[in-house]
């Protein structure tokens, strides 16, 4: 009797990050999270695949115990056509050559309604992890056409399972759709350095406007003494994508403090968090950014204008702001105050050890794939 199913990972991006190719300008946190967990199952010894975009690599191929099978080519088809053949079609035939019990696709996408559909078809079970909070607020998913909308509704109503990111996540999940979901958080492999006390400040995050990159650059022009670090490639490679991105590249590179260095793969991002004192998020709003998992590992305070509800020991972890003004001050006073900076960083990795490290959240989804797999038999 099977005591561990089949796992695979719907995720045509990922395929820049799983394979560590630093010729690929694309590193989204779904993609991310996704080859974290998939390194984890798979090191605890379960049959893992994934199903990628055609990005040069071989047919199939096997990384860290994960074989990752070959889709189609980011534009390959024509276009309006595209969408039915090979979008459609080719990852139709992906999940079906792959053949796993279980099989998970994270963010509001399209795919999110071919998964479901074929797992009903064909007996499986689906899992929908969400993103970003927008994920379950209609009309605010990051989703361009309105065909693509239809399909993730769709999806979203027939997954096996909803994984919610957040508390607010599973509350909009019910509210606004009536499903209930499972919380499990995002996830991260602890670090051995921590943050650097006579380190710069860090801003890490693709270049969008709901980002606010603009407020990083006011933020730097204000504390003239700081060092400032910058990372983020553009949102698209669309023209309107590329012209804010090359905006915030010039108006960075005016700011004689700030170093603007634009996409830098994931890979090697780690180091700008090693030697980084201060995390600054600066967006309007989020799901859970990897950028603080990879902040608190480090005992590194983070400062953002959004809260992302992490509590511990009473207190809240991230130093949460309300405009420009109030994050210069709360900046100053963490790069100043060295015993602020060390309380505030020690409770950050506490809270990130008992919530976000790898295992823990490994052990949640077993526990989640068991269930499906009891019912699958």
């Amino acid at each position: 009797m099977k005591t561990r199913p089949h796992i695979c990972f719907v995720a045509p991006h990922a395929w820049p990050v799983l394979s560590g190719n630093r010729d690929m300008a694309f590193a989204g946190g779904a993609e991310v999270q996704q080859c974290h967990l998939a390194r984890g199952l798979a090191a605890r010894g379960y049959q893992v695949a994934m199903l990628c975009l055609d990005y040069g690599q071989p047919a199939l191929v096997e990384i860290d115990g994960i074989r990752v099978h070959r889709l189609f080519k980011p534009n390959a088809g024509w276009p309006v056509m595209r969408f039915l053949h090979p979008r459609l079609t080719a990852l139709w035939r992906g999940m079906h050559r792959v053949d796993a019990d279980i099989y998970y696709q994270r963010g509001a996408d399209m795919h999110t309604g071919v998964v479901a559909a074929y797992c009903q078809l064909h007996g499986k079970k689906s899992i929908f992890a969400g993103a970003n909070d927008n994920d379950f607020s209609p009309g605010q998913e990051l989703i361009r056409y309105r065909r693509d909308k239809w399909l993730f509704a769709y999806g979203l109503a027939r997954a096996s399972v909803i994984v919610a990111q957040r508390q607010i996540q599973k509350q909009l999940c019910w509210e606004n759709y009536k499903r209930d979901s499972t919380l499990i958080q995002s996830c991260y492999p602890a670090p051995v350095a921590q943050a650097n006390p006579a380190g710069g400040i860090l801003w890490v995050a693709t270049i969008r406007k709901f980002k606010g990159p603009e407020r990083f650059i006011e933020l730097a022009k204000s504390l003239p003494d700081c060092r400032f670090t910058m990372i983020g490639g553009p949102g698209g490679d669309d023209a309107e994508s590329l012209r804010y991105y090359e905006s915030i590249r010039s108006q960075a590179e005016a700011v004689p403090n700030l170093s603007f260095l634009g996409f830098v793969h994931p890979a090697d991002i780690e180091q700008y968090f090693d030697g980084a004192k201060i995390f600054v998020n600066t967006s309007d709003s989020e799901g859970f950014p990897n950028t603080f998992l990879q902040a608190w590992a480090r005992a590194m305070p983070t400062v953002s204008l959004f809260d992302p509800g992490a509590v511990e020991d009473g207190q809240s972890v991230c130093c949460t702001t309300q405009d420009i003004n109030s994050l210069v001050e709360v900046v100053r006073a963490l790069n100043r105050d060295d015993v602020l900076w060390r309380e505030t960083g020690e409770r950050c990795r506490r809270y990130f050890l008992r919530q976000h490290a790898l295992e823990g959240v490994l052990d949640a989804y077993e526990h989640l794939f068991l269930n499906l797999l009891e019912a699958l038999r």
